[in-house]
């Protein structure tokens, strides 16, 4: 096994248990050692810290895959790693749709894999990964035995790998339109056109938090996407919602999806740049009992904090104006680089801006089948907080 030596000196975070290993942490790579190989990772004194894949192209040139000096990476690894991900999720009760690999929580970095029903999408998102794709396949169809797999890997993160941008049928095609499950409420998945993986499924059991307070509510759902958590409020009895989406597919999808629902009714969907409507009717003064906020990731990376904040904080001050005295704000941040402390500070400063107190009912993050690891930042994406505006 070919080694990368570390630095003398560094800091605790890989020692202690990181799996991202850095190109201004490493002193020293083997000869011959090819970008995509295992290798395995030792300290400037010898002592064996992790295996892992490489690639020196990337800002992160190792991603440590195992601390178990004895245990191989091959065929056998992977299906070890993938079943044990999936027992966790069948513990706690996630089974018919759920991410069963959420990356670096599952030991497994840079892999996504998604259920639904009894199809899977994948995302091999690092050369390291991707070249054992092959291996990851055969032991989802031994695993699993399932109805179909298909590859979302159409994403620039890619790209930084050096690997195309591409997706595909990784076993005999089916029809990639389905039909799934949530929370009694049905949904259309595009898994080959629709957003990620085919559908967000961090935000399931916060859906269910929104119960009570949409119960004869006025409801505004700014983001909507295909209208998951606008549905989930017209069942859990709201009086009318209208949702807000930019994209013209999302909102076909959205009304399709309240008809599969018998909720057409009582939910609306606009095709409209959800910024302009909140700033415009903030202006008329309109007001609604419940105010959602789900917005797309405002920043990728740490040099663009600055602007997610600015984008965070315009949207909750206009959300807080729309929401009547003692109604119900629900906002959500899915980018990762803005941590929990971060996001409340943000929704402190809207609501100082928009004279507004805010009684927190309720805060919680990403659904357990997507589990945060302490320690590893990026597990910890998102945050969803409920507040009702005095």
């Amino acid at each position: 096994m070919r080694k990368i030596i570390l630095r003398r000196r560094i800091g605790q975070r890989v020692l202690g248990g990181h799996p991202w290993v850095f190109g201004n942490e490493i002193d020293k790579i083997d000869d011959g050692l090819a970008d995509g190989d295992i290798a395995d990772v030792m300290t400037h004194e010898g002592e064996f810290v992790g295996r892992g894949y490489v690639n020196t192209q990337s800002a992160i040139v190792v991603r440590i895959l195992t601390r178990d000096r004895g245990e191989a990476v091959d065929a056998a690894f992977f299906h070890r790693r993938i079943s044990r991900a999936w027992d966790y999720r069948r513990r706690l009760g996630y089974v018919e749709n759920c991410r069963v690999v959420f990356g670096e929580a599952d030991d497994l970095p840079q892999l996504i894999i998604d259920k639904f029903n009894d199809h899977l999408v994948i995302q091999t998102l690092a050369l390291g990964i991707d070249r054992w794709k092959p291996v990851i396949v055969d032991a989802l169809r031994d695993i699993f035995n399932p109805r179909g797999i298909y590859e979302r890997n159409d994403v620039p993160v890619r790209e930084l790998e050096g690997l195309p941008q591409q997706k595909g049928f990784l076993s005999d095609p089916f029809d990639t339109r389905i039909i799934v499950q949530e929370n009694g409420l049905k949904f259309n998945v595009d898994l080959d056109k629709g957003q990620k993986t085919g559908y967000f499924l961090d935000q399931q059991d916060n859906r269910r938090a929104i119960r009570h307070i949409a119960e004869g509510a006025d409801v505004l759902g700014a983001f909507c996407y295909t209208g998951t958590f606008e549905l989930h409020a017209a069942q859990y009895g709201a009086r009318k919602v209208t949702g807000l989406d930019i994209s013209a597919q999302a909102v076909e999808q959205a009304r399709a999806n309240a008809v599969l629902n018998g909720l057409d009714g009582r939910c609306e969907f606009v095709e409209v740049n959800a910024f302009d409507a909140l700033k415009a009717w903030t202006k008329e003064e309109r007001r609604w009992d419940v105010v959602m906020l789900d917005p797309p990731s405002f920043a990728r990376t740490r040099g663009n904090i600055e602007k997610a904040v600015t984008g965070y904080k315009e949207i909750n001050l206009r959300g807080m104006k729309l929401v009547r005295p003692g109604g119900f704000l629900v906002t959500s941040s899915c980018t990762s680089v803005v941590q929990p402390e971060l996001f409340l500070d943000v929704i402190d400063m809207a609501a100082r801006d928009a004279r507004r107190r805010l009684r927190q009912v309720e805060y919680r993050t990403q659904s357990a089948d997507h589990p945060v690891v302490r320690g590893l930042e990026n597990t910890h994406y998102l945050k969803f907080l409920i507040v009702q505006v005095l």
